[in-house]
């Protein structure tokens, strides 16, 4: 993400929150190259979704959302977590249900712990 944050990021640097639910980052070890690469794959693949939708083609729309899910495996955020200290993936899960819930209660209540 940018240096100004539209959602905020966990401490860890793993996940960024969008209405209370954690959402996995993308690998930080990727090449800026090959990660701006991947996040254009994954751009074309969802406008083809919405083509295949507007479309009504069933068929194109099954592949492009195959395309978007194999765009986000490569980038990190979806399939085998890209950090290698054997902590969980909490990714889609509410942060209150999980190890962050403190972090991001102080979030919500403007404390900066």
């Amino acid at each position: 993400m940018s240096a100004t944050r539209k959602h905020p990021v966990t401490p860890d640097g793993r996940y960024f929150v969008v209405n209370g639910r954690l959402w996995r980052m993308s690998n930080p070890a990727l090449a800026p190259e090959e990660r701006q690469a991947l996040v254009d794959r994954l751009m074309h693949a969802r406008r083809q979704v919405g083509i295949a939708l507007k479309a009504g083609d069933a068929e194109a729309e099954r592949r492009a959302r195959a395309a978007v899910d194999a765009a986000k495996h490569a980038l990190g955020e979806r399939g085998p977590v890209w950090w290698t200290d054997g902590a969980p993936d909490f990714n889609r899960r509410l942060a209150a249900n999980t190890p962050y819930a403190d972090w991001y209660a102080a979030l919500a209540s403007g404390d900066p712990a």
